[in-house]
């Protein structure tokens, strides 16, 4: 059972995460999400880690991926519209964080999305990046 103080990190925690879900196509900075979970900010990256798995870019990365890929699936905005859209700074950064969380480049991912028929929860579930390692390094030419 969870000690009040790790329930209250906890919390703390995913109220920041909470708030980087809701805002993830913003540019979100450290000091603004540790002045959310009342932590300072070297505190908030070695807690976030801890309490997730994953540093407090890495999610933001993924959650930026994931939306991506729901874009790329069920709409046809140039790849350009979508990086900007949910928050990617360049198309250069987009691609490379793309190929390395997904395995693929998002050109190559829309056209085989294309040809999935399943209902969209399960398509979500199983298409949603997983937190548990990366894609494997692709060879780039």
């Amino acid at each position: 059972m969870p000690s009040a103080a790790q329930e209250d990190r906890n919390r703390r925690m995913l109220r920041a995460r909470d708030a980087m879900d809701r805002s993830y196509a913003e540019p979100l900075d450290i000091a603004r999400l540790a002045r959310i979970a009342y932590v300072s900010e070297a505190h908030f990256i070695r807690t976030f880690k801890a309490t997730f798995g994953e540093t407090p870019h890495r999610y933001l990365q993924r959650r930026r991926i994931e939306r991506a890929m729901m874009l790329l699936r069920e709409t046809n905005r140039p790849i350009t519209d979508i990086a900007f859209g949910v928050g990617f700074g360049s198309v250069g950064t987009f691609s490379r964080t793309f190929g390395d969380i997904v395995g693929e480049s998002p050109t190559a991912y829309r056209r085989g999305a294309a040809t999935l028929r399943v209902p969209s929860c399960f398509a979500r579930a199983w298409l949603r990046p997983s937190s548990f390692g990366e894609a494997p390094a692709v060879r780039r030419s």
